[in-house]
């Protein structure tokens, strides 16, 4: 049995598209999984695939964003990642954390392709003087962002999102992801 990290897009940011964990548990429970815990109020659950789920991400992914849009009312997007992939995306950052609260990691819906790169190296290579502190790096399926100087102001998270546009993306900040893993781990010896 596979567990899996959900990341929701989008979801109580400025009292705006509630979705209280303790429903986010339910309707994983409602889809036959196990084992969910949530981590903040900001979308992250951790739960282990209900047996005979085949372990397909993406049949997983639009399963839980049909149950929410039907519970909740509006389109919630989601991204998953399942213990290895999340510890892959951990152990690949290749930048600096300083503070894990101003490091981002942003999760995508899928891969990289050359397109995505080719963009990211234009917004890379974009008014680096206004914002000289802050560092991207692209990874397999995630982008990193330093951003020592705080999220509120930076520049970089924004430009990114714009340039891969049509992608899913959801960020969370260092500290974060490194709980969701001990989250996802947590759930092995169900």
């Amino acid at each position: 049995m596979t567990r899996y990290a959900a990341l929701l897009r989008g979801v109580n940011v400025g009292g705006r598209r509630r979705v209280p964990m303790a429903d986010l548990r339910q309707v994983l429970a409602g889809l036959g999984h196990t084992g969910a815990a949530t981590l903040l109020q900001s979308g992250n659950a951790a739960f282990t695939a209900r047996p005979g789920s085949g372990g397909d991400p993406g049949a997983l992914k639009a399963e839980l964003e049909e149950a929410l849009r039907e519970r909740f009312g509006f389109a919630v997007e989601a991204v998953l990642r399942d213990e290895a992939q999340l510890a892959a995306a951990v152990d690949a950052n290749p930048l600096e954390v300083g503070d894990p609260a101003r490091f981002l990691v942003l999760f995508l819906d899928g891969p990289l392709d050359a397109a995505d790169l080719a963009a990211l190296a234009e917004v890379a290579g974009t008014d680096t003087a206004s914002r000289s502190s802050e560092a991207m790096a692209p990874g397999e399926r995630e982008v990193y962002l330093s951003l020592p100087d705080g999220l509120r102001d930076a520049r970089l998270p924004g430009l990114v999102e714009r340039a891969l546009r049509g992608r899913t993306a959801t960020g969370r900040n260092w500290r974060t992801v490194l709980r969701l893993l001990e989250a996802v781990r947590a759930g092995e010896a169900e």
